[in-house]
């Protein structure tokens, strides 16, 4: 059962990779803008991107998705199911990356952002070619490790019908009553998804040293 299992599984853990990785990188550039509103000396920029940060930290992803999925078509918005599953993945991954980065651009010099005024860089030129790669070579680990836990949270959008890894597995679980060795099957894919994506953040992480080094 294993074997018949795999090729469909494999080709499910195809699209987890998928809604994940595109649900962070959409999540980075969100939590990037709220992170410069919460650094930022507007009050009112502050306190959106407190809010923000607060509603989707301590709201459970769960619940998260089953009001974006019942919720929206209420107010006409009408989309595909993983269109709304991962527009709430990446809102909620935002929110945990905007104080990921919060920290790394809290440990930037602040000479060096000085410098970089003195030489006449405007606010944008400064967050994205000096800010904003110094704070994601600082806040790596972390990153990486919010994307390990993006692929285990996507099994949750398997509630609102999206197809993955986690729900095909329900899928053949309960058509062929051997919930045991699918699962199994299922736990081992993600476990070598986290696996990859860990070796490759290590690996990134090496050269960023290697470069500081020289």
């Amino acid at each position: 059962m294993i074997i018949k299992s795999l090729p469909l599984l494999l080709e499910a853990s195809v699209w987890t990779v998928v809604y994940s990785l595109t649900s962070v990188a959409i999540g980075f550039c969100i939590g990037t803008l709220m992170c410069a509103a919460r650094l930022s000396t507007s009050p009112a920029a502050r306190r959106v991107s407190a809010f923000y940060v607060s509603f989707f930290r301590g709201v459970p992803l769960l619940v998260q998705l089953l009001i974006s999925y019942y919720c929206l078509p209420l107010v006409g918005i009408n989309v595909p199911s993983s269109v709304a599953a991962v527009g709430t993945l990446a809102l909620c991954t935002g929110a945990y990356i905007t104080e990921i980065l919060r920290g790394g651009f809290l440990g930037i010099p602040a000479g060096l952002i000085e410098a970089a005024r003195m030489v006449g860089l405007s606010r944008t030129q400064i967050l994205t070619r000096i800010e904003v790669p110094l704070a994601v070579r600082f806040t790596l680990p972390s990153l990486v490790n919010e994307t390990t836990m993006m692929v285990k949270a996507s099994s949750l959008i398997s509630v609102v019908g999206v197809l993955e890894l986690t729900r095909l597995a329900q899928n053949i679980a309960t058509s062929t009553f051997q919930p045991l060795e699918i699962y199994l099957t299922a736990g081992a894919i993600y476990f070598v998804i986290n696996g990859v994506i860990t070796l490759l953040g290590a690996l990134l992480e090496s050269r960023f040293q290697l470069e500081a080094a020289r």
